[in-house]
């Protein structure tokens, strides 16, 4: 096919002079680039890019709803999108996942990372023998039971749930969804495995996909500060850090978390890993800004280590300036319950906040809390989410592990 070749889909048409992101393999087409998209078109559905002049640049599927109108699949003019590509582009990245060296031997990994894997809207992770789902676009939406099918088919897994229920469906005029989609359904707890240790899920009612897979390399390198100390892991969630951190010899760990669910499920898991909550943890219930702020005022905290893993707190652009209050705030308060000598590990899943102005906010929270800080190691998402060259967007996770000096 020729570039002014015109093929059986449709053909949205961009604006003059905004073609260079679709030539650069960036796979999101906003609203304000597009001159014109045809009637005939529905959305969902697989159209062509041209350019103002009418030449091809790429392929994708549509959604008029959404600010992003076009997300993109292929540059190739002669790949049409259909069975043969889905199975493809599935097939290599479980390829990828086959050979990565950090997931060997782990139960719980993520299968499908959505535009880092060239599959917009479409995220699967694997937890056991079980297959978790978010179709986060209208076109993934339309095809997600042939992609389920499909999945079951490649990965042998028992039954795909689907969790499609994040607030970004919105945006695409899709209401939150969950289920099971394709095989069978799951128990109400399953058993996935990392580096050893063993975790219960719950896969239809735990926070996102069930287990945050993103974080696996982290707890690694946490854990080896956590020696002989007593470590605070706040938003502790179901206790990944936790155990990471006792097994690698912490004298003590406080989960702290604002859901008595996570937190139970944080105590079975330290027994099913045969450590004592009784003597070797603590589980607290309440709201980490709250907490961390009653314990400095009243002196009282007694941590060598302190882990701060909060949820996204920018949800969009507008939101950003308080994520990085939040963001100062908490780091400000853990930064002066930590003696010197401590050992600060804290994060930002929020993708508007980059990597360089959260170390700005680290740094101000420093000098706010009056403490001298130095930066160790500067820590980013698991290998199994990895980010593609051409959609610098998808290194959302980024974080530092920093000492008191003084």
């Amino acid at each position: 096919m020729s570039r002014h070749q015109v093929s059986d889909y449709p053909a949205v048409r961009l604006k003059a002079g905004r073609e260079k992101p679709v030539r650069q393999q960036h796979p999101w087409i906003f609203s304000g680039a597009i001159a014109a998209i045809p009637a005939e078109a529905a959305d969902g559905a697989i159209v062509d890019v041209c350019d103002a002049h009418g030449a091809f640049l790429a392929r994708g599927y549509l959604n008029r709803r959404s600010q992003i109108q076009v997300r993109l699949l292929t540059w190739d003019a002669a790949e049409p999108i259909d069975a043969a590509f889905w199975r493809r582009r599935v097939q290599a990245a479980l390829d990828l996942r086959a050979v990565l060296p950090e997931v060997q031997g782990c139960t719980a990994l993520r299968l499908i990372n959505a535009e880092n894997d060239f599959l917009p809207g479409l995220t699967v992770d694997r937890l056991g023998d079980f297959l978790v789902m978010q179709a986060g676009t209208l076109a993934i939406d339309q095809r997600k039971q042939e992609l389920a099918s499909l999945l079951l088919g490649l990965t042998g897994c028992r039954g795909v749930i689907e969790r499609s229920d994040m607030a970004v469906r919105k945006l695409e005029g899709l209401s939150a969804q969950s289920g099971v989609l394709a095989g069978a359904s799951p128990p109400a707890q399953v058993e996935v495995v990392e580096d050893g240790l063993i975790f219960a899920v719950d896969l239809l009612h735990g926070q996102k996909t069930g287990f945050y897979g993103d974080q696996r390399a982290n707890r690694r390198r946490v854990a080896a500060y956590c020696a002989g100390r007593r470590v605070l892991n706040a938003f502790s969630y179901t206790g990944a850090f936790a155990l990471h951190a006792l097994r690698s010899g912490a004298t003590h760990v406080t989960n702290l978390d604002s859901s008595l669910d996570a937190l139970t499920l944080a105590e079975a898991n330290l027994r099913r890993n045969g450590f004592d909550p009784d003597r070797q943890a603590e589980n607290i219930v309440g709201d980490v800004f709250q907490v961390l702020r009653d314990w400095d005022a009243a002196g009282a905290a007694d941590f060598d280590v302190i882990i701060l893993d909060p949820p996204k707190f920018a949800q969009n652009q507008a939101a950003v300036e308080r994520a990085l209050r939040g963001y100062k705030e908490i780091n400000r308060l853990a930064l002066r319950l930590l003696p010197p000598g401590g050992v600060l590990a804290t994060f930002s899943c929020s993708g508007l906040v980059s990597a360089d102005l959260f170390q700005k906010v680290i740094f101000g929270a420093a000098v706010d809390a009056n403490r001298a800080v130095q930066v160790l190691e500067t820590l980013r998402q698991s290998a199994d989410h990895p980010v593609a060259l051409t959609f610098p967007e998808g290194e959302y996770l980024k974080g530092l592990i920093v000492r008191v000096a003084t």
